[in-house]
C-alpha cells in the first residue's frame, strides 16, 4: 500500500494552486511593458499572434508530457464553451471598450472582474464569504484607481454609456470564466491549449474585419511579441486555470488587483513612469488588501506548520 504520509494534505495542494494561480498575476504584469515594446501591431491582430503561441507552447508541453500515457480524456462540450469564451469574449469585449470609451474609465470598470470574482464565488458549493474578503477586495479595487487615475479622479460620461456597458460584460465575462471553470475542476489544465487556439482564431477574424494589418518592425517587436504569446497571453492562462480549479479563488479574486500595481512599478524601472504618493497609497491599499483576504488561507498553513 502507498503511504498515505506522502500525500499533500488538502490545505497544501490549496495553497500551492494558489500561488500558480497567483503567478498569473504577475505575469500579467508585464503586459503593459510587453505590449508598448510590441510596436503599432494593432490589438486583435497581437491578440491573435499572442494566443497561436501560447497555443503552441500548450500543445507542446502536452506531447511531451502525454507521450505513452495513453488519449486525453473525454471533455464535456461545455468545458470548451466556458473555456473560449471566457478568453476570447473578454478579449473582443476589453478591445471593444476602449473603442468606445476612454481609456481610463473603461480600463477600470473592467477591472470590476476580481471584486465579480470574489463576491460571486459565494454562490459556489463549498465556498464561504466573510468580511474579510469583502473588505480586500475593495481595499483592491481603490488602489486599482489610484493607479488607473493617477489620483486624479474620473467622470462617466453619457456620451460614453455605450464602451462603458460594453467594458462591465467585460468584467462579467471574465469573472464568469474563472468561477464557472471550477465546476470543471475535473478537466486537465492542457484544455487551455484548444482555448487559446480558437481565440487565436477568433482574434484573427476579428482583426480581418476590423483592422489594417501591421507587423512588428524590428527584432526588438518580434522578441516582445514572444514574450507576450509565451508569458502573460500564453503561461499565465495555464496556470490561472489551475489556480482558480483548486486554489482559494477568492483570495485569488482579491490579489489580482496586485497585476496593474506591478505594472506601474515595472513602467517605473524601467524608466517609463514616475513614482508619486498615489503609487505608494495604492501600493499598501493592494497589498494589505490582498493580506486581509488571504487571512484564513495564511492562519491554516500557520496551524499546519504548528501541528508538524
Amino acid at each position: 500500500m502507498p503511504d498515505s504520509s506522502s500525500r499533500p494534505l488538502p490545505e497544501r495542494k490549496r495553497f500551492l494552486a494558489t500561488l500558480a494561480g497567483f503567478s498569473a498575476v504577475l505575469m500579467w504584469a508585464l503586459l503593459a511593458l510587453f505590449t508598448a515594446a510590441s510596436g503599432d501591431v494593432p490589438p486583435f491582430q497581437l491578440s491573435a499572434m499572442c494566443f497561436a503561441i501560447g497555443a503552441a507552447i500548450g500543445f507542446a508541453v502536452t506531447g511531451a508530457r502525454r507521450k505513452g500515457h495513453g488519449a486525453r480524456p473525454e471533455i464535456p462540450w461545455q468545458a470548451y464553451l466556458v473555456g473560449i469564451g471566457g478568453l476570447f469574449g473578454y478579449h473582443f469585449l476589453y478591445f471593444t471598450a476602449l473603442r468606445h470609451a476612454p481609456a481610463v474609465e473603461a480600463s477600470l470598470i473592467c477591472y470590476l472582474w476580481p471584486m465579480l470574482i470574489v463576491t460571486g464565488s459565494a454562490l459556489m458549493p463549498g465556498e464561504r464569504l466573510g468580511w474579510h474578503h469583502l473588505v480586500g477586495v475593495a481595499c483592491g479595487f481603490l488602489g486599482t484607481a489610484l493607479i488607473v487615475t493617477g489620483g486624479e479622479g474620473f467622470s462617466l460620461k453619457a456620451e460614453y454609456a455605450y464602451g462603458y456597458a460594453i467594458a462591465i460584460a467585460a468584467a462579467f465575462t471574465w469573472s464568469s470564466y474563472s468561477l464557472l471553470s471550477r465546476r470543471f475542476a475535473a478537466v486537465p489544465t492542457e484544455i487551455v491549449a484548444w482555448f487559446c487556439l480558437a481565440t487565436a482564431i477568433l482574434s484573427a477574424i476579428a482583426h480581418l474585419a476590423l483592422e489594417s494589418t501591421v507587423w512588428p518592425r524590428n527584432a526588438t517587436e518580434w522578441a516582445a511579441v514572444a514574450a507576450l504569446g509565451t508569458l502573460p497571453v500564453g503561461a499565465a492562462f495555464y496556470v490561472w486555470d489551475y489556480g482558480v480549479k483548486h486554489g482559494d479563488i477568492q483570495v485569488l479574486g482579491a490579489s489580482s488587483y496586485a497585476a496593474p500595481l506591478f505594472s506601474t512599478i515595472i513602467l517605473i524601472a524601467v524608466g517609463q513612469g514616475t513614482a508619486t504618493w498615489t503609487i505608494a497609497l495604492a501600493c499598501l491599499l493592494i497589498t494589505g488588501g490582498a493580506a486581509i483576504a488571504a487571512k484564513d488561507l495564511l492562519l491554516q498553513r500557520e496551524k499546519r506548520n504548528a501541528a508538524v
